[in-house]
């Protein structure tokens, strides 16, 4: 027989096979001495019961019988050197899937990327953390990897329904990241693994006979009788194509300048905003946990809160436990943050975006225009700069203080290198999103007592949750309704949210882009 079964397990025994056998045995009302073999396949820490935190772990079971040989994932690959072209701005997630997908359907992907490979991008993100130098071709958002490489690589996603997650799971784990992100509820590579990963599926796209171009800016799209002819690099280099997948990244703000002055149809969509949170470790420890040393079995705990405060949702958003905030700006005169996680989570400190939805109708001009949300959150991003002195030192207060609207006389220890400068974040933040936040972060201190401290600090602005632009696409071809052969791709595009839905749409824009070259 073979079957699945869930089992629930104290974290001391997590790594006893003894104890976990007896518990699949007692759970199946089978003899252990029948259970042939069993395999994980998925865990998650189950802490909804005050002082009772277990692992709920689910197995792959055989009884009475042996398991036939299990099929190792291989990746299709083939030498694409001498085939068609495909075009593919940006080396993000969707990007990157989208050139491998591109050699499995037998076809060469040519991959252009603005910024910089992994290795001499490290020195630009240093310049920015220790002397808050922004370069703005090359820094947490642009460059080999896109804005996931050196912020986390979280890959937990709800977008099951949009694609195979356990392709790009599989995938991911081929090119280097452990087994646990097959199995774990809310798999995780880190910051500090994922760059090797990504190394390796660029030098995989080489070596089957695409090609990867670094330092290579898209500057115009030219367009005849409705159809891309050719794009334009580094404002000298003109290239003759048919084909184009645009995987830029939300931050991308000069190509949907771009697409816009060549009437290229793009439109304004909805994005969230507010700040990031920074709490202690052990505090967020012992109010997920209810305990006051953590046990060596259970990771750095986190959390995920929502509510509706007059009419808008307020939450949580890329929760980094054991995590560090960095300096996410793109250009110099703004300001914006983010988080990320090692791989072994085990920084002292825990930090989320806590933001609230903003909608259209909050930053349309009186002349509408797709870019109006563009120009809303430069807005706030340089009053974050100035806020913070400059130099990407960051406005900041107590979080017990920005609830109760005063201004902090001293900051608490904080993970943000550039440093922090006490604030009145009501000049910086738009007043429907500080009301909200404050009201919010009241509710979320009902909800977790104690999480409303003068030991956390929140940190000014998170504003690059999502792009605030869409570039519209047909919903069965993924091309653009006026521009055969353009792709919009992944989170730039409007279509991602993350790391695993951006690399299932850069799949799903390479097949599409098959399809439309074969049809």
């Amino acid at each position: 027989m073979h079957t699945e079964t869930q089992i629930s397990i104290n974290p001391e025994f997590l790594d006893n096979e003894a104890e976990i056998l007896r518990c699949i045995s007692l759970q199946m009302g089978v003899e252990s001495n029948r259970i042939k073999h069993f395999s994980l396949r998925k865990r998650s820490v189950d802490a909804r019961k005050r002082n009772q935190v277990v692992y709920q772990l689910r197995y792959e079971v055989w009884v009475d019988e042996m398991p036939e040989n299990q099929s190792i994932f291989e990746l299709p690959q083939q030498n694409v050197s001498l085939k068609k072209e495909i075009y593919i701005v940006g080396l993000g997630p969707a990007g990157l899937f989208a050139a491998l997908k591109c050699i499995e359907l037998g076809y060469k992907p040519i991959v252009l990327e603005r910024g910089k490979a992994v290795r001499e991008r490290r020195r630009d993100l240093a310049a920015l953390n220790k002397e808050g130098i922004v370069n703005p071709e090359s820094n947490y958002c642009f460059g080999e990897g896109g804005a996931g490489t050196f912020s986390d690589g979280k890959l937990y996603t709800r977008s099951t329904k949009r694609g195979d997650t356990a392709s790009v799971l599989n995938i991911l784990h081929y090119f280097g990241a452990t087994a646990d992100i097959t199995i774990d509820a809310h798999p995780h590579i880190g910051t500090n693994k994922l760059p090797q990963i990504i190394q390796n599926m660029r030098e995989k796209i080489i070596e089957c006979g695409g090609e990867v171009r670094f330092d290579t800016k898209l500057t115009n799209v030219f367009v005849q009788a409705d159809k891309i002819s050719h794009i334009e690099l580094n404002g000298n280099e003109k290239i003759a194509t048919d084909t184009l997948i645009l995987a830029t990244g939300h931050s991308a703000r000069d190509i949907f300048e771009l697409l816009h002055n060549n009437k290229i149809a793009i439109e304004a969509k909805s994005f969230a905003l507010g700040v990031r949170v920074e709490h202690p470790q052990g505090l967020i420890d012992s109010l997920q946990y209810h305990c006051d040393v953590r046990h060596p079995n259970l990771p750095a705990a986190s959390y995920s809160l929502v509510k509706q405060i007059l009419n808008k949702g307020v939450y949580s958003f890329c929760m980094c436990p054991g995590g560090i905030i960095c300096p996410s700006a793109t250009e110099e005169d703004g300001l914006v943050v983010n988080g990320w996680s090692p791989s072994k989570r085990d920084s002292p400190f825990a930090n989320s975006g806590m933001v609230v939805e903003v909608a259209v109708e909050d930053f349309i001009t009186k002349n509408p225009s797709p870019l109006d949300g563009i120009l809303f959150q430069r807005k706030i991003e340089e009053r974050a700069f100035i806020g913070g002195g400059g130099k990407q030192v960051a406005p900041a207060l107590r979080l017990s203080d920005f609830v109760s609207g005063k201004v902090s006389t001293t900051l608490p220890d904080c993970s943000y290198l550039p440093g922090l400068q006490a604030t009145d974040l009501r000049n910086v933040l738009p007043t429907f999103v500080h009301k909200r936040l404050q009201e919010g972060f009241r509710q979320f201190g009902q909800m977790m007592k104690g999480y409303v401290s003068n030991e956390a600090v929140v940190v000014g602005v998170e504003s690059r949750t999502s792009s605030p632009v869409r570039i519209p696409r047909d919903i069965e071809t993924f091309m653009h309704p006026t521009v055969k052969g353009l792709f919009p791709c992944g989170e730039g595009a409007g279509y991602a949210g993350g790391i695993m839905s951006a690399a299932i749409d850069g799949q799903k824009c390479a097949a599409a882009a098959v399809r439309f070259l074969v049809s």
